[in-house]
């Protein structure tokens, strides 16, 4: 469903959406039946950590972490209540869902059964892209050959049976928040394309005559960033590649097959906290970048609320969003005209460059034996989190200027940010123990025969080839939880743990304020007797690691000796790296709202581990009175994005280190900047 090319189709259907899901099925269904009365067309679903991941709400690793980062599905019950009243066969739904996309979909069809729907006509994407998920958000579980055949037995399932579905959805959205370049973003994306087509070709479970079908169902999920015009080239050169792509290594002639068929959600890694109003602008120029140009238009497009950067937007700024989008395709004449940029020299030679740039990139990647390789060996992983340095590089030292925060940083008092704690939306903290009640009451009143019946044959499925789409139904049916169906995979796949890129990644912060800081370093660990030990943590579920990845990197190159073991650890994992390590500092990085759940449950580890000298700083999206409340209860310093000084923020720990050790105040030391 496009976003409208012409005026004549801005009245008929097209999808306007907001990223929405929330504390618990009940409310998020109330929040989607409001968005839908405000002229929403179509349902992008943000799923919770846990779900995302395969754990129930009452699993160890899922504390802190129900409801936060979008709504918990946990069985059939679940998505009853999500969906309930809303018409699923005229509905268009998006759903950011990965490694446990299989399940959800099957969820998502059982409910549309129960209806009385025509499965044959639902309509919507699942994103499934689990490439991306090593590479940047993390919410991967299984290893990259298991993983990928979940999705190539979707692709397969999905083509005959749900041919109104998108199975797969192409993420170069978060390549780019993870550091990606325009060339990286096209040649990692289309390389993650080519794994997918390669192994749905080579399952031999969709006739070649049948492949332009399974093309056609493949869409893309992009990332438009505030540089207008390098953005909007890049989508022109998107479509050039893919077309080409299609053509030649797939033998698709049908160009409706070969269309390059991509949705948006524009930059939230570029909304800044420090004067949060200047959000809106950038939204709005990335919604040009992916508009404007009619050859390449986007075909959904979705937009973050202005003050993502504070906390989980309210639902009157999903709204804001909602009305800039249709200012844009209601009010503006954008879509009255050719494509505007035919013809341009300067378009032109600029597409031709990320062209280029992507061919050589996405052959390097070939040469490795494809994205899947290219995983597993940490390249891809590597050259993100290096790119990334390079970019906040960039920024520390001025070269690029970003409004409100390294440049025009004085400012006046803001309405909008005056009182924090009502300017974003914050989940009670009882939706998790509801969540926990009722899966346990689910698992209590279910009849056990269909679940052990069902689990026991995915179990059997999953040692085989054969697709299991029907047998993950059959749990869907039979009331099997999230937690379960994933639990049984674990068990045949196993897990894994991907490279962190941290090693592979050079630094990006030389220069003389870096040199004093490693001096400070030497000499503090001198004092100490030692290199001085860096704990880098990812507690509870949060995949989001492109910042603790740069803050390793970062003190790796002001010379500590720095231990980071990847996301998704328990609070106790995280002390007992502490206590095996020696260390001398510990900094805890989340952003998906858990902090006041997981950071106490690190601290009460280090006390009763004996390691009450060992000071904890943390990092994150952290409101001012959650950070007051970490401080309360012993933690030395609270780093948000609007502290975006990595070389700054080693010189902070440096003092933390020393006040903690009772340490005299160095010559020239600086006052420490509180949180």
């Amino acid at each position: 469903m496009p976003f409208p090319s012409s005026p004549e189709e801005r009245d008929r259907p097209w999808v306007m959406r907001t990223y929405a899901g929330h504390s618990s099925p009940a409310e998020s269904n109330a929040l989607y039946r409001r968005n839908l009365a405000k002229g929403q067309t179509g349902l992008s679903v943000a799923f919770d950590l846990p779900t995302q991941t395969g754990y129930d709400p009452d699993d160890e690793l899922a504390v802190g972490e129900v409801g936060k980062v979008g709504v918990p599905v946990t069985h059939i019950g679940d998505m009853r209540a999500l969906f309930d009243g809303i018409p699923l066969d005229e509905m268009n739904t998006s759903m950011t869902i990965n490694a446990t996309a299989m399940w959800l979909l099957a969820l998502y069809q059982a409910v549309a059964e129960e209806h009385g729907h025509d499965v044959s006509k639902l309509a919507g994407t699942t994103q499934n892209d689990i490439i991306k998920e090593y590479l940047s958000r993390g919410t991967y579980v299984f290893p990259p050959g298991p993983s990928m055949r979940l999705i190539t037995d979707m692709v397969a399932y999905t083509v005959t049976a749900m041919p109104k579905w998108n199975p797969t959805n192409i993420c170069s959205y978060h390549l780019q928040e993870a550091g990606a370049t325009p060339v990286q973003e096209i040649a990692y994306a289309l390389s993650t394309a080519i794994a997918v087509l390669d192994s749905v070709r080579d399952s031999g479970q969709v006739p070649q005559e049948a492949f332009g079908e399974v093309v056609a169902r493949i869409s893309f999920f992009v990332n438009a960033g505030v540089r207008f015009v390098e953005e909007m080239c890049k989508m022109r050169a998107f479509t050039q590649l893919w077309d080409e792509l299609t053509k030649e290594r797939y033998g698709v002639e049908n160009p409706k097959h070969r269309r390059f068929r991509y949705g948006v959600q524009v930059n939230s890694l570029g909304l800044t906290e420090a004067q949060p109003e200047n959000n809106v602008q950038r939204i709005v120029l990335e919604m040009l970048a992916v508009t404007l140009s009619r050859d390449a238009r986007a075909r959904a497009v979705q937009l973050p609320a202005w003050n993502e950067a504070l906390g989980l937007p309210r639902p009157w700024d999903q709204q804001w969003s909602l009305r800039l989008q249709q200012v844009l395709a209601y009010e503006t004449d954008l879509l009255e005209y050719e494509d505007l940029f035919t013809g341009s020299v300067v378009v032109e030679r600029k597409v031709a460059e990320l062209v280029e740039g992507a061919r050589a990139e996405m052959a390097r990647v070939e040469e490795m034996g494809g994205a899947v390789a290219a995983v597993e060996s940490g390249y891809m992983k590597g050259q993100l989190v290096a790119s990334l340095a390079e970019r906040r590089r960039r920024m520390e030292s001025g070269e690029d200027v970003v409004v409100g925060v390294n440049k025009f940083d004085s400012t006046e008092p803001n309405p909008l940010t005056a009182d924090l704690d009502t300017a974003i939306m914050v989940v009670d903290p009882a939706v998790e123990n509801a969540a926990q009640e009722a899966v346990q009451k689910w698992r209590a009143e279910r009849d056990p025969e269909p679940v052990q019946r069902a689990l026991e044959r995915l179990r059997q499925v999953a040692g085989t080839d054969e697709n299991l789409m029907e047998a993950t139904l059959e749990c869907a049916r039979a009331g099997v939880t999230t937690g379960e169906w994933a639990g049984v995979l674990r068990e045949v796949f196993g897990e894994y743990r991907a490279p962190t890129g941290v090693a592979a990644a050079t630094g990006g912060g030389a220069g003389e304020g870096l040199a004093a800081v490693r001096e400070r370093v030497r000499a503090t660990g001198e004092e100490l007797g030692g290199r001085l030990r860096f704990l880098v943590g990812k507690p509870g579920l949060d995949g989001h690691s492109n910042g603790a990845e740069q803050i390793a990197v970062r003190a790796r190159d002001a010379g500590f000796e720095v231990v980071y073991q990847g996301i998704r650890l328990t609070p106790a994992q995280i002390v007992s790296a502490a206590v095996e390590e020696d260390v001398h500092v510990i900094g805890l990085s989340v952003l998906s709202g858990s902090h006041l759940q997981v950071v106490p449950a690190v601290l009460r580890g280090l006390r009763e581990a004996g390691l009450d000298d060992v000071p904890v700083v943390v990092g994150g999206i952290v409101p001012d009175s959650d950070a007051r409340r970490l401080r309360e209860q012993g933690v030395a310093r609270v780093f948000t994005p609007k502290d975006f000084g990595l070389t700054d923020i080693m010189g902070q720990i440096v003092d933390v280190v020393r006040e903690a050790n009772g340490l005299p105040a160095e010559s020239g030391d600086r006052v420490p900047t509180p949180a």
